[in-house]
């Protein structure tokens, strides 16, 4: 499972702090940091005033994040709103200022959201607490299931959520509180907070479900958000199991080509769907998925296979490999970078470094380095290299099919260079002129992705 799920039945709670209290005490460690997530509506303003109040009962340090966007034309004065807010109850704020712009290919609402959680993951701080509740996880749900989202599209949000590679830890302590019960506590308290007048606009998906269908649907389903979140918890168990069958299918950090020809369709789709999951890539389409499914498993042995999909992620066959990749962009192919004992140098062609951690005996020898300056430098044609004393000179082109590294790699490998001398193809071999002798004080140079 990816967090904790909630029980789809919630009356709402006589006394809504208690409540939280008891439910929070077994997933929040005392002590902890939690940083709330803070946009300054009515929703967020509740959890902070109710987290400000377990703070101190459960030995939790508490501060928040709000993110400015700016693309309402009222955004300053929103953070200025939750500056004074936690000035107030002495929180500490720290406010995200963002720009959407370069995102907004992407639709607004997604841009955001992507900002925001970037923005999450940047706070210092054991947790996220955001704000969402039981209306959000139905228009959630609904949302999805209009858009043709998948099993795990549709799956609730759960409690507790845990860091992953894009997102810190997060824990949502409303998701079993009607919005109604929220601004009745609000009102309770006399809280103040802000209105976002974007939620008004019925041309926002959200908003239509929000204003003008929900209300409806309440009428003739009053028990809707329960009957809506315990379906939602039926489809987040179907996908846990999903998950496990895939690991199952997975037999190695590596995904291949033969894996996927010895399942059933569903059963491929499920395992590729799990691998791109959890390497941190974006989740292709229905159609995507099929079609990059179809070029991987039909295409001739020696066929180049590169689906792109995403905002600049590629899958790609090499042999019997499947390979995520990140598009790398252009690169200089006159690029050379001078070595003079750094431990670690950016390499821009892999958007990599390349660490030098001291050895003995395994490497490369540090007397023989001293003879000349020593380089890093790209592939020009007709490199050779002796990877072993014994051995005949072999051509780069040769060597690099020889070990396995993918034809989009091998033009983007740093060589090491002393004076005119090919040393090493960092990661993959070095000269046996340049081999470190046993007991001699050696380096070894290390590619860090």
């Amino acid at each position: 499972m990816n967090g904790l799920l909630l029980c789809a039945e919630f009356p709402m709670p006589a006394d809504l702090l208690n409540h939280l209290s008891a439910r929070l005490n077994s997933v929040i460690p005392e002590g902890s940091s939690i940083c709330v997530g803070l946009s300054g509506g009515m929703d967020s303003v509740v959890l902070l005033h109710l987290l400000s109040q377990l703070a101190s009962r459960h030995g939790w340090r508490l501060s928040a994040v709000h993110v400015h966007h700016g693309i309402s034309p009222n955004a300053d004065d929103w953070a200025d709103f939750c500056a004074a807010l936690c000035a107030r109850q002495a929180i500490p704020l720290h406010i995200e200022r963002v720009d959407i712009s370069p995102l907004r290919q992407h639709g607004i609402e997604a841009a955001a959201r992507k900002l925001r959680h970037a923005a999450f993951a940047r706070q210092p701080a054991d947790l996220i607490a955001l704000a969402h509740h039981a209306d959000d996880q139905a228009e959630t749900l609904l949302l999805q299931l209009l858009r043709g989202a998948g099993i795990k599209g549709v799956a609730a949000m759960p409690l507790f959520k845990p860091a992953s590679a894009t997102m810190c830890a997060t824990v949502r302590p409303l998701l079993d509180i009607a919005r109604a019960d929220l601004l009745a506590y609000a009102q309770q308290y006399d809280l103040t907070w802000i209105e976002d007048e974007s939620n008004a606009d019925a041309s926002y998906p959200r908003n239509f479900l929000r204003h003008q269908v929900l209300p409806l649907l309440e009428q003739r389903f009053p028990a809707y958000r329960q009957t809506l979140a315990r379906s939602a918890g039926h489809f987040a168990e179907a996908s846990a199991l999903l998950d496990e069958l895939a690991a199952e299918d997975a037999s190695a950090d590596e995904l291949t080509v033969s894996s996927l020809r010895a399942r059933s369709q569903p059963r491929a789709k499920n395992l590729l769907r799990h691998y791109l999951h959890s390497h941190g890539a974006p989740m292709p389409q229905s159609v995507q998925l099929a079609n990059m499914l179809r070029q991987l498993i039909e295409a001739q042995p020696n066929a180049a296979v590169c689906v792109e999909f995403g905002d600049g992620w590629q899958v790609q066959r090499y042999q019997d490999r499947v390979l995520l990749l990140r598009d790398l962009g252009a690169f200089d192919p006159a690029l050379v970078l001078p070595w003079q004992g750094e431990t670690e140098l950016e390499w821009p062609a892999l958007q990599c470094r390349v660490a030098v951690r001291p050895a003995v005996g395994a490497g490369i020898s540090q007397a023989k380095l001293q003879r000349a300056p020593v380089t890093l430098r790209l592939r020009s044609g007709g490199e050779s290299l002796r990877p072993h004393p014994n051995a005949a000179k072999r051509s780069l082109k040769n060597l690099l099919q020889e070990r396995g590294v993918p034809p989009w790699r091998r033009e983007r490998l740093p060589l090491l260079y002393c004076g005119d001398e090919l040393v090493s193809v960092v990661g993959v071999a070095v000269a046996a002129e340049f081999q470190a002798e046993e007991g001699e004080a050696a380096l070894e140079f290390i590619l860090l992705d």
